[in-house]
Protein backbone atom coordinates (compact mmCIF):
# COMPACT_ATOMS: atom_id res chain seq x y z
CA UNK A 1 0.00 0.00 0.00
CA UNK A 2 2.86 2.32 0.90
CA UNK A 3 4.81 2.05 -2.53
CA UNK A 4 1.31 2.16 -4.35
CA UNK A 5 0.82 5.73 -2.50
CA UNK A 6 4.34 6.81 -3.52
CA UNK A 7 3.92 6.12 -6.64
CA UNK A 8 0.79 8.44 -6.89
CA UNK A 9 2.51 11.46 -5.10
CA UNK A 10 5.10 11.04 -7.76
CA UNK A 11 2.80 11.52 -10.44
CA UNK A 12 0.99 14.34 -7.97
CA UNK A 13 4.33 16.26 -7.85
CA UNK A 14 5.01 15.15 -11.63
CA UNK A 15 1.61 16.84 -12.01
CA UNK A 16 2.19 19.96 -10.44
CA UNK A 17 5.46 20.67 -11.75
CA UNK A 18 4.25 20.85 -14.93
CA UNK A 19 1.48 23.32 -13.90
CA UNK A 20 4.44 25.31 -12.79
CA UNK A 21 5.60 25.60 -16.47
CA UNK A 22 5.30 29.49 -17.48
CA UNK A 23 3.32 30.08 -20.58
CA UNK A 24 5.44 30.48 -24.15
CA UNK A 25 5.64 34.18 -24.30
CA UNK A 26 6.95 34.25 -20.78
CA UNK A 27 9.28 31.55 -21.10
CA UNK A 28 10.89 34.26 -23.79
CA UNK A 29 10.62 37.09 -21.41
CA UNK A 30 12.77 35.39 -19.28
CA UNK A 31 15.40 34.85 -21.81
CA UNK A 32 15.35 37.52 -23.06
CA UNK A 33 15.92 39.60 -20.08
CA UNK A 34 18.70 37.20 -18.93
CA UNK A 35 20.67 38.07 -22.18
CA UNK A 36 20.89 34.72 -23.13
CA UNK A 37 20.55 33.09 -26.34
CA UNK A 38 18.81 29.91 -27.32
CA UNK A 39 21.55 28.19 -28.11
CA UNK A 40 22.77 28.71 -24.64
CA UNK A 41 19.60 27.54 -22.53
CA UNK A 42 19.41 24.50 -25.16
CA UNK A 43 23.52 23.69 -24.11
CA UNK A 44 22.11 23.81 -20.32
CA UNK A 45 18.94 21.41 -20.20
CA UNK A 46 20.42 19.72 -22.96
CA UNK A 47 18.36 19.66 -26.52
CA UNK A 48 18.82 21.89 -29.84
CA UNK A 49 18.26 25.49 -30.30
CA UNK A 50 15.28 24.69 -32.26
CA UNK A 51 13.64 23.02 -29.48
CA UNK A 52 13.67 25.85 -27.27
CA UNK A 53 12.70 28.04 -30.28
CA UNK A 54 9.33 25.42 -30.02
CA UNK A 55 9.10 25.90 -26.26
CA UNK A 56 8.86 29.39 -26.57
CA UNK A 57 6.51 29.99 -29.55
CA UNK A 58 4.66 27.31 -27.89
CA UNK A 59 5.01 24.78 -31.03
CA UNK A 60 5.64 22.28 -28.52
CA UNK A 61 6.07 21.54 -24.59
CA UNK A 62 8.63 20.78 -22.73
CA UNK A 63 8.95 16.74 -22.26
CA UNK A 64 11.43 14.42 -19.37
CA UNK A 65 14.22 14.64 -19.47
CA UNK A 66 15.11 17.74 -20.15
CA UNK A 67 12.14 19.76 -18.76
CA UNK A 68 12.52 19.41 -15.22
CA UNK A 69 16.07 21.06 -15.64
CA UNK A 70 14.34 23.69 -17.83
CA UNK A 71 11.91 24.73 -15.10
CA UNK A 72 14.40 25.47 -12.63
CA UNK A 73 16.33 27.49 -15.08
CA UNK A 74 13.08 29.23 -15.73
CA UNK A 75 11.93 29.49 -11.66
CA UNK A 76 15.39 31.27 -11.55
CA UNK A 77 15.52 33.58 -13.97
CA UNK A 78 12.25 34.43 -12.72
CA UNK A 79 13.46 35.36 -9.22
CA UNK A 80 16.27 37.63 -10.99
CA UNK A 81 13.86 39.27 -13.57
CA UNK A 82 10.24 39.02 -11.99
CA UNK A 83 7.39 39.70 -14.43
CA UNK A 84 6.68 43.56 -14.42
CA UNK A 85 3.51 44.33 -12.01
CA UNK A 86 0.49 45.11 -14.06
CA UNK A 87 -1.09 48.57 -13.26
CA UNK A 88 -3.92 48.53 -11.36
CA UNK A 89 -7.79 49.21 -13.24
CA UNK A 90 -8.68 52.67 -13.53
CA UNK A 91 -11.84 53.80 -11.06
CA UNK A 92 -13.91 57.00 -10.70
CA UNK A 93 -13.43 57.51 -6.81
CA UNK A 94 -11.69 60.91 -6.58
CA UNK A 95 -8.29 61.10 -5.54
CA UNK A 96 -7.42 61.29 -1.75
CA UNK A 97 -6.37 64.73 -0.41
CA UNK A 98 -2.45 65.55 0.41
CA UNK A 99 -2.44 67.29 3.72
CA UNK A 100 -0.95 70.63 3.00
CA UNK A 101 1.75 70.22 5.44
CA UNK A 102 3.24 67.02 3.86
CA UNK A 103 6.28 67.32 2.39
CA UNK A 104 5.85 66.78 -1.40
CA UNK A 105 7.72 63.57 -2.51
CA UNK A 106 10.03 64.02 -5.15
CA UNK A 107 8.95 62.79 -9.14
CA UNK A 108 11.38 59.66 -9.70
CA UNK A 109 13.47 60.40 -12.93
CA UNK A 110 12.13 59.36 -16.15
CA UNK A 111 13.55 55.58 -17.31
CA UNK A 112 16.24 56.36 -20.50
CA UNK A 113 14.40 55.91 -23.91
CA UNK A 114 15.59 52.98 -26.25
CA UNK A 115 16.66 54.45 -29.14
CA UNK A 116 13.69 54.65 -31.76
CA UNK A 117 14.09 51.73 -34.14
CA UNK A 118 15.65 52.41 -38.04
CA UNK A 119 13.85 51.60 -41.13
CA UNK A 120 16.21 48.63 -41.42
CA UNK A 121 16.05 47.04 -37.95
CA UNK A 122 11.85 47.33 -38.36
CA UNK A 123 11.90 45.94 -41.78
CA UNK A 124 14.19 43.00 -39.82
CA UNK A 125 11.99 42.59 -37.42
CA UNK A 126 8.73 42.27 -40.06
CA UNK A 127 10.44 39.80 -41.70
CA UNK A 128 11.24 37.45 -38.80
CA UNK A 129 7.92 38.01 -37.55
CA UNK A 130 6.55 37.02 -41.21
CA UNK A 131 8.72 34.13 -41.34
CA UNK A 132 7.33 32.73 -38.05
CA UNK A 133 3.76 32.85 -39.30
CA UNK A 134 3.96 31.34 -42.61
CA UNK A 135 1.85 28.38 -43.31
CA UNK A 136 3.24 24.69 -43.26
CA UNK A 137 2.05 22.70 -46.18
CA UNK A 138 4.75 19.63 -46.38
CA UNK A 139 6.80 18.28 -43.73
CA UNK A 140 9.82 19.45 -45.78
CA UNK A 141 9.12 22.68 -46.03
CA UNK A 142 8.22 22.67 -42.35
CA UNK A 143 12.12 21.65 -41.92
CA UNK A 144 13.04 24.32 -43.47
CA UNK A 145 11.13 26.38 -42.32
CA UNK A 146 12.01 25.72 -38.85
CA UNK A 147 15.44 25.95 -40.09
CA UNK A 148 15.17 29.13 -40.73
CA UNK A 149 14.06 30.62 -38.20
CA UNK A 150 17.18 29.35 -36.10
CA UNK A 151 18.63 32.31 -38.81
CA UNK A 152 15.61 35.12 -38.19
CA UNK A 153 15.64 34.75 -34.38
CA UNK A 154 19.41 35.23 -34.25
CA UNK A 155 18.56 38.88 -36.01
CA UNK A 156 15.45 39.40 -33.96
CA UNK A 157 18.23 38.44 -31.12
CA UNK A 158 20.95 40.64 -32.32
CA UNK A 159 18.59 43.45 -32.79
CA UNK A 160 16.98 43.26 -29.22
CA UNK A 161 20.36 43.05 -27.70
CA UNK A 162 21.45 46.59 -29.97
CA UNK A 163 18.12 48.49 -28.80
CA UNK A 164 17.02 48.44 -32.60
CA UNK A 165 20.20 49.23 -33.59
CA UNK A 166 20.64 47.98 -36.83
CA UNK A 167 24.74 48.61 -37.34
CA UNK A 168 25.47 47.27 -33.85
CA UNK A 169 23.55 44.13 -34.79
CA UNK A 170 25.04 43.88 -38.42
CA UNK A 171 28.63 43.79 -36.58
CA UNK A 172 27.14 41.00 -34.00
CA UNK A 173 25.97 38.94 -36.49
CA UNK A 174 28.90 39.09 -38.74
CA UNK A 175 30.81 38.10 -35.97
CA UNK A 176 28.86 35.06 -34.75
CA UNK A 177 27.95 34.02 -38.50
CA UNK A 178 30.67 31.02 -38.46
CA UNK A 179 29.28 29.41 -35.75
CA UNK A 180 25.44 29.93 -36.66
CA UNK A 181 26.05 28.49 -39.87
CA UNK A 182 28.05 25.41 -38.92
CA UNK A 183 25.01 24.57 -36.56
CA UNK A 184 22.66 25.63 -39.74
CA UNK A 185 24.45 23.10 -42.00
CA UNK A 186 24.46 20.20 -38.48
CA UNK A 187 20.71 20.51 -38.44
CA UNK A 188 20.45 20.14 -42.04
CA UNK A 189 22.24 16.74 -41.95
CA UNK A 190 20.01 15.58 -38.90
CA UNK A 191 17.69 13.82 -42.01
CA UNK A 192 20.31 12.98 -44.24
CA UNK A 193 20.78 9.40 -45.81
CA UNK A 194 24.44 8.82 -45.65
CA UNK A 195 27.31 10.33 -43.02
CA UNK A 196 30.13 12.62 -44.64
CA UNK A 197 34.02 12.48 -43.91
CA UNK A 198 34.98 16.02 -42.29
CA UNK A 199 38.11 15.56 -41.08
CA UNK A 200 39.24 13.04 -44.17
CA UNK A 201 42.97 12.08 -44.54
CA UNK A 202 44.34 14.80 -47.42
CA UNK A 203 46.71 14.24 -50.05
CA UNK A 204 49.38 16.54 -50.17
CA UNK A 205 48.29 18.26 -53.39
CA UNK A 206 45.77 20.26 -50.94
CA UNK A 207 47.90 20.59 -48.01
CA UNK A 208 49.04 24.08 -48.12
CA UNK A 209 52.99 24.08 -48.02
CA UNK A 210 53.29 26.81 -44.94
CA UNK A 211 50.26 28.88 -43.65
CA UNK A 212 50.57 31.82 -45.72
CA UNK A 213 51.07 29.65 -49.00
CA UNK A 214 48.31 27.97 -51.69
CA UNK A 215 47.99 24.54 -52.31
CA UNK A 216 48.22 22.90 -56.02
CA UNK A 217 44.87 23.17 -57.23
CA UNK A 218 44.03 25.84 -59.51
CA UNK A 219 40.70 27.74 -59.12
CA UNK A 220 40.47 29.64 -62.64
CA UNK A 221 39.28 32.51 -61.40
CA UNK A 222 40.43 35.15 -63.69
CA UNK A 223 40.88 38.87 -64.76
CA UNK A 224 40.17 38.28 -68.33
CA UNK A 225 39.54 41.67 -70.58
CA UNK A 226 38.32 41.31 -74.07
CA UNK A 227 42.04 41.87 -76.81
CA UNK A 228 40.27 43.32 -79.00
CA UNK A 229 38.89 46.67 -77.46
CA UNK A 230 39.97 49.22 -75.60
CA UNK A 231 38.41 51.94 -73.17
CA UNK A 232 37.99 54.70 -74.95
CA UNK A 233 35.99 57.65 -74.81
CA UNK A 234 34.50 58.23 -77.78
CA UNK A 235 33.73 54.26 -78.23
CA UNK A 236 31.22 53.07 -79.69
CA UNK A 237 30.35 49.97 -77.87
CA UNK A 238 28.20 50.97 -74.72
CA UNK A 239 29.61 48.39 -71.85
CA UNK A 240 27.63 47.31 -68.47
CA UNK A 241 29.52 46.12 -65.56
CA UNK A 242 27.59 43.48 -63.66
CA UNK A 243 27.25 41.39 -60.77
CA UNK A 244 26.21 37.88 -60.25
CA UNK A 245 24.00 38.02 -56.96
CA UNK A 246 25.15 35.55 -54.13
CA UNK A 247 27.63 33.57 -56.69
CA UNK A 248 29.22 30.99 -53.57
CA UNK A 249 25.68 30.73 -52.44
CA UNK A 250 24.16 29.93 -55.95
CA UNK A 251 27.80 27.56 -56.35
CA UNK A 252 26.59 25.40 -53.43
CA UNK A 253 25.05 23.36 -55.73
CA UNK A 254 27.73 21.54 -57.14
CA UNK A 255 29.13 17.94 -57.03
CA UNK A 256 30.99 17.05 -53.87
CA UNK A 257 33.12 14.08 -52.49
CA UNK A 258 31.56 12.93 -49.44
CA UNK A 259 33.87 10.58 -48.59
CA UNK A 260 37.70 10.55 -48.02
CA UNK A 261 39.91 10.63 -51.63
CA UNK A 262 41.15 7.78 -52.94
CA UNK A 263 43.70 7.73 -55.53
CA UNK A 264 43.40 6.70 -59.45
CA UNK A 265 45.34 6.65 -62.24
CA UNK A 266 43.07 4.93 -64.88
CA UNK A 267 42.27 8.80 -66.59
CA UNK A 268 38.89 8.01 -66.85
CA UNK A 269 36.15 10.56 -65.30
CA UNK A 270 33.55 8.33 -63.21
CA UNK A 271 30.56 10.92 -63.07
CA UNK A 272 29.39 9.99 -59.81
CA UNK A 273 32.34 10.10 -58.31
CA UNK A 274 34.21 14.15 -57.26
CA UNK A 275 37.70 15.59 -56.25
CA UNK A 276 40.73 16.73 -57.97
CA UNK A 277 42.20 15.89 -60.74
CA UNK A 278 45.24 16.47 -62.39
CA UNK A 279 45.26 17.22 -66.21
CA UNK A 280 46.74 18.51 -69.32
CA UNK A 281 44.15 21.09 -70.60
CA UNK A 282 43.66 21.40 -74.20
CA UNK A 283 44.19 25.13 -76.53
CA UNK A 284 41.72 27.58 -76.17
CA UNK A 285 41.09 29.57 -79.62
CA UNK A 286 38.20 31.41 -78.54
CA UNK A 287 39.67 35.26 -78.10
CA UNK A 288 36.42 36.52 -77.78
CA UNK A 289 35.44 34.41 -74.78
CA UNK A 290 37.52 33.82 -71.22
CA UNK A 291 38.99 30.34 -71.35
CA UNK A 292 37.45 28.16 -68.60
CA UNK A 293 40.56 27.70 -67.13
CA UNK A 294 41.01 31.41 -66.03
CA UNK A 295 44.02 33.36 -66.82
CA UNK A 296 46.48 30.73 -66.64
CA UNK A 297 49.71 31.17 -68.53
CA UNK A 298 51.88 28.34 -68.07
CA UNK A 299 51.54 25.19 -70.08
CA UNK A 300 51.23 21.96 -69.43
CA UNK A 301 49.72 19.49 -66.42
CA UNK A 302 47.98 21.09 -63.81
CA UNK A 303 45.64 20.12 -60.98
CA UNK A 304 41.32 21.25 -61.36
CA UNK A 305 38.95 20.82 -59.47
CA UNK A 306 35.39 18.47 -60.16
CA UNK A 307 34.13 21.51 -61.00
CA UNK A 308 36.43 23.13 -63.90
CA UNK A 309 37.01 19.12 -65.04
CA UNK A 310 32.91 18.95 -65.61
CA UNK A 311 33.19 22.82 -67.29
CA UNK A 312 35.84 21.55 -69.98
CA UNK A 313 34.18 17.98 -70.71
CA UNK A 314 30.82 19.58 -71.36
CA UNK A 315 33.01 22.39 -73.76
CA UNK A 316 34.33 19.18 -75.67
CA UNK A 317 31.14 17.58 -75.93
CA UNK A 318 28.83 17.27 -79.38
CA UNK A 319 26.85 19.91 -78.02
CA UNK A 320 29.49 22.77 -78.16
CA UNK A 321 32.86 21.16 -79.27
CA UNK A 322 34.33 24.31 -78.23
CA UNK A 323 37.91 22.52 -77.71
CA UNK A 324 39.59 18.82 -77.33
CA UNK A 325 38.63 16.89 -74.46
CA UNK A 326 41.73 17.56 -71.12
CA UNK A 327 44.10 14.15 -70.52
CA UNK A 328 43.34 13.23 -67.29
CA UNK A 329 46.41 11.86 -66.02
CA UNK A 330 45.72 11.04 -61.87
CA UNK A 331 42.69 11.62 -59.81
CA UNK A 332 41.82 11.83 -56.23
CA UNK A 333 37.94 11.04 -55.82
CA UNK A 334 35.17 9.89 -53.65
CA UNK A 335 31.77 9.59 -53.83
CA UNK A 336 29.53 11.48 -54.68
CA UNK A 337 26.28 14.00 -54.78
CA UNK A 338 25.40 17.14 -56.48
CA UNK A 339 22.59 17.75 -53.22
CA UNK A 340 25.23 18.19 -50.40
CA UNK A 341 24.84 21.56 -49.49
CA UNK A 342 21.35 22.08 -51.43
CA UNK A 343 18.95 21.88 -48.08
CA UNK A 344 21.17 24.45 -46.48
CA UNK A 345 21.66 26.68 -49.72
CA UNK A 346 17.75 25.88 -50.06
CA UNK A 347 17.71 27.59 -46.66
CA UNK A 348 19.51 30.49 -46.98
CA UNK A 349 18.58 31.36 -50.43
CA UNK A 350 14.68 31.46 -49.05
CA UNK A 351 15.72 33.61 -45.84
CA UNK A 352 17.66 36.00 -48.44
CA UNK A 353 14.64 36.10 -50.57
CA UNK A 354 12.00 36.95 -47.87
CA UNK A 355 14.76 39.90 -46.47
CA UNK A 356 15.37 41.29 -50.01
CA UNK A 357 11.55 41.59 -50.79
CA UNK A 358 10.65 43.46 -47.01
CA UNK A 359 13.99 45.92 -47.44
CA UNK A 360 15.57 43.99 -44.62
CA UNK A 361 19.29 44.89 -44.66
CA UNK A 362 20.32 43.31 -41.68
CA UNK A 363 19.42 39.53 -42.68
CA UNK A 364 20.84 39.60 -45.79
CA UNK A 365 23.88 41.02 -44.35
CA UNK A 366 23.32 38.19 -42.26
CA UNK A 367 22.78 35.90 -44.61
CA UNK A 368 25.86 36.91 -47.12
CA UNK A 369 28.83 36.56 -44.03
CA UNK A 370 26.96 33.32 -43.54
CA UNK A 371 27.08 31.55 -46.93
CA UNK A 372 31.08 33.78 -47.66
CA UNK A 373 32.00 32.81 -44.67
CA UNK A 374 30.64 29.17 -45.18
CA UNK A 375 32.87 28.72 -47.84
CA UNK A 376 36.38 30.29 -47.03
CA UNK A 377 36.54 28.54 -43.82
CA UNK A 378 35.44 25.06 -44.88
CA UNK A 379 39.07 24.71 -45.61
CA UNK A 380 42.21 24.26 -43.25
CA UNK A 381 41.01 27.65 -41.65
CA UNK A 382 41.73 28.61 -37.78
CA UNK A 383 38.45 30.22 -37.45
CA UNK A 384 36.32 27.24 -38.20
CA UNK A 385 37.61 24.24 -36.47
CA UNK A 386 34.25 21.85 -37.25
CA UNK A 387 35.24 20.79 -40.66
CA UNK A 388 38.20 20.09 -43.14
CA UNK A 389 37.55 20.03 -46.54
CA UNK A 390 40.18 22.15 -48.64
CA UNK A 391 38.29 20.08 -51.31
CA UNK A 392 35.08 21.29 -50.91
CA UNK A 393 36.54 24.97 -50.64
CA UNK A 394 38.07 24.55 -54.13
CA UNK A 395 35.09 23.14 -55.75
CA UNK A 396 32.61 25.40 -54.83
CA UNK A 397 34.54 28.82 -55.77
CA UNK A 398 35.28 27.15 -58.96
CA UNK A 399 31.85 26.14 -59.71
CA UNK A 400 31.31 29.75 -59.38
CA UNK A 401 33.50 30.85 -61.87
CA UNK A 402 31.97 28.15 -63.96
CA UNK A 403 28.49 29.38 -63.51
CA UNK A 404 30.23 33.10 -64.47
CA UNK A 405 31.97 31.32 -67.58
CA UNK A 406 28.20 29.79 -68.40
CA UNK A 407 26.49 33.46 -68.22
CA UNK A 408 29.66 34.82 -70.48
CA UNK A 409 28.94 32.53 -73.26
CA UNK A 410 24.99 32.51 -73.26
CA UNK A 411 25.36 36.54 -73.79
CA UNK A 412 28.24 35.71 -76.31
CA UNK A 413 25.39 33.60 -78.14
CA UNK A 414 22.68 36.09 -77.84
CA UNK A 415 25.12 37.98 -79.51
CA UNK A 416 26.62 40.80 -77.44
CA UNK A 417 29.94 41.08 -77.14
CA UNK A 418 31.60 39.74 -73.92
CA UNK A 419 34.14 42.67 -72.84
CA UNK A 420 35.61 41.27 -69.41
CA UNK A 421 34.97 38.56 -66.60
CA UNK A 422 36.63 38.99 -63.14
CA UNK A 423 36.79 36.76 -60.12
CA UNK A 424 33.43 34.38 -59.80
CA UNK A 425 30.99 37.30 -60.22
CA UNK A 426 31.48 40.21 -62.55
CA UNK A 427 30.81 40.60 -65.76
CA UNK A 428 31.11 43.12 -68.63
CA UNK A 429 29.12 43.33 -71.64
CA UNK A 430 28.40 45.29 -74.63
CA UNK A 431 25.03 45.46 -75.79
CA UNK A 432 21.30 44.74 -74.59
CA UNK A 433 22.07 42.57 -71.51
CA UNK A 434 18.27 42.80 -70.82
CA UNK A 435 18.03 40.58 -73.80
CA UNK A 436 19.31 38.21 -72.28
CA UNK A 437 19.26 38.51 -68.30
CA UNK A 438 16.56 39.53 -65.81
CA UNK A 439 17.80 42.13 -63.55
CA UNK A 440 17.29 42.12 -60.03
CA UNK A 441 18.88 40.99 -56.72
CA UNK A 442 17.48 37.08 -57.27
CA UNK A 443 20.01 34.06 -57.53
CA UNK A 444 19.33 34.06 -61.47
CA UNK A 445 19.42 37.40 -62.23
CA UNK A 446 21.82 39.85 -62.74
CA UNK A 447 22.62 43.55 -61.23
CA UNK A 448 24.27 46.68 -62.31
CA UNK A 449 27.91 47.09 -60.63
CA UNK A 450 28.33 50.19 -58.80
CA UNK A 451 31.17 52.44 -57.84
CA UNK A 452 32.24 53.74 -54.74
CA UNK A 453 29.75 56.83 -54.82
CA UNK A 454 26.91 54.54 -55.63
CA UNK A 455 26.52 55.30 -59.37
CA UNK A 456 26.35 52.64 -61.91
CA UNK A 457 29.13 51.13 -63.89
CA UNK A 458 29.41 52.31 -67.57
CA UNK A 459 31.91 53.06 -70.36
CA UNK A 460 32.27 52.72 -73.87
CA UNK A 461 35.55 50.45 -75.36
CA UNK A 462 36.73 50.86 -78.98
CA UNK A 463 37.96 48.48 -81.75
CA UNK A 464 41.95 48.24 -80.76
CA UNK A 465 44.07 49.04 -83.53
CA UNK A 466 46.39 45.82 -82.85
Amino acid sequence: MGSELEGVEALLAEARRAAAMPDPAERLRLRQAAGLSRPQVAGAVGVEPQTVANWETGRTEPAPPARGKYLRLLEGLAEIHPAPKEPRPATHEPAPQVAADLPRQPIPPAAPQRPAESPAARAARAGHERHQERRRTTSAEQTREELGQLVTGAVHEELTKAGGDAESAMDKLAKRAIPDVMRLFAATRKTARYEYTAYPALPDILRKPRKDAPDLIWEARPSWRHPGHRRHPDGDLHVTALDANAAYLSAMKTWLPIGRLEHSATGEHDKKRSGVHLITPPPWHHPELPSPLGDREEAGPLWITEATLRLLLRLAGPKHRLLDPPVIHESWTSSATENFLDALRQILATVRADALASRDDVTAHYIKAMYSKFVSTMGESHNNRDITRPDWMHIVRAQAFANLWGRAFKAHQAGLTVISAMGTDELHLAGDWHTVFTEGRGLSEMKVKTDRDGAPVHYTVARSSR
